[in-house]
C-alpha cells in the first residue's frame, strides 16, 4: 500500500480493465453501425449482425465500468488514496468535464450554426426556415420548463447533501439529499422520454430534428448517468465508507451533477427558447 513506501503515490498494479473496456467500446459501436447499415458492415469478411453486437459490446462497457470503479473504490478503502492521489483524481475529473464541455460545445455550434443558416430544399440557390417548414415544436414553457425546474432542485439537494457531510459531517443529512436528487433525477429522465414519446418529428425527419435529439439525446444520457454515480455515492454513504475527510467519490458525483445542470440551462435557452 501506499502509506507502507517512502512516498505517497500509489503505484497500480496491472490490469485487465483498459484492455477489455477498449474492445468492448470498439465492438458497441461497431455494431451500432451494423445496425444502422446492416447491408454494408462486416467484421473479419462476416456480416455483422448489429443489435447483437451492439449489445455485447454495451454489456462488456457497463461491466468493465462497475468493475474498474470497484477496485478504486477498494483501494480508497484500503488506504491508498493519499492527499497526493486524491488531488491527482481531483484534476483527472476536472480535465474529464472540461473534455464533455467540448463535446457539448459542438452539439451547441451545430444547433446554432444550423438555425443561423437554415438549408432549405433549393439551397444553395434559396435559404431556408428555420425551424423548417412543417416541423411543431415543443412549448419551452411546459414540459421543458418544468425539466428546468426539476433539475434545478436536484443541483440544490446535491449542494445541501454535500455541505452537509464536508462542514457538518452530518451522514443522515447527506442520505436524505442525496435520496431527493436521485428521486428529481429519475423523474427527468422519465418526463424526457414523455417529451420525445409526444414529439411531431423523427429523429431523421429534418436538421432541426437530427440537431434536437442529438443535443438534448446526449445530456440525457449524461443525467442517466450522473444519476447512477449519486446512487452509488447514496449506497456508499449507507454503508459507511465516505466522512467528512475522504468523500472523493461524492465531490465528483456533485461536480458532474452541476455540469449536466449547467449543460441543461444552456439547452433550454438555445434549443428550446430561442431555436424554436
Amino acid at each position: 500500500m501506499a502509506h507502507a513506501k517512502n512516498h505517497d503515490y500509489h503505484i497500480l498494479p496491472p490490469s485487465i480493465w483498459p484492455f477489455i473496456g477498449a474492445v468492448s467500446a470498439f465492438l458497441m459501436l461497431y455494431g451500432a453501425v451494423g445496425w444502422m447499415r446492416p447491408d454494408e458492415v462486416t467484421l473479419l469478411g462476416i456480416p455483422v449482425t448489429g443489435p447483437w453486437l451492439f449489445l455485447i459490446g454495451f454489456v462488456g462497457v457497463l461491466y468493465v465500468m462497475y468493475s474498474w470503479w470497484a477496485d478504486v473504490i477498494h483501494e480508497s478503502q484500503a488506504g491508498d488514496h493519499t492527499p497526493v492521489v486524491r488531488i491527482g483524481l481531483q484534476y483527472g475529473f476536472i480535465l474529464f468535464i472540461i473534455s464533455e464541455v467540448m463535446f457539448f460545445a459542438a452539439w451547441f455550434w451545430n444547433f446554432i450554426k444550423q438555425a443561423m443558416y437554415p438549408m432549405g430544399p433549393e439551397s444553395p440557390i434559396k435559404d431556408g426556415v428555420w425551424p423548417p417548414e412543417g416541423i411543431v415544436t415543443f412549448d419551452p414553457w411546459h414540459l421543458p420548463f418544468i425539466n428546468t425546474l426539476i433539475l434545478l432542485l436536484s443541483g440544490v439537494a446535491v449542494t445541501w447533501a454535500h455541505h452537509a457531510l464536508v462542514h457538518e459531517n452530518d451522514r443522515k443529512t447527506t442520505i436524505n439529499g442525496l435520496i431527493i436528487a436521485v428521486i428529481l433525477g429519475v423523474v427527468f429522465s422519465i418526463l424526457q422520454a414523455y417529451e420525445y414519446s409526444h414529439a411531431a418529428f423523427g429523429l431523421a425527419d429534418t436538421a432541426y430534428a437530427g440537431a434536437f435529439y442529438l443535443a438534448t439525446g446526449f445530456h440525457g444520457l449524461h443525467v442517466i448517468i450522473g444519476t447512477i454515480f449519486l446512487a452509488v455515492c447514496l449506497v456508499r454513504l449507507m454503508k459507511g465508507q465516505m466522512d467528512q475527510d475522504k468523500h472523493i467519490g461524492f465531490e465528483a458525483a456533485a461536480w458532474y451533477w452541476h455540469f449536466v445542470d449547467v449543460v441543461w440551462l444552456f439547452l433550454f435557452a438555445v434549443v428550446y427558447v430561442w431555436g424554436s
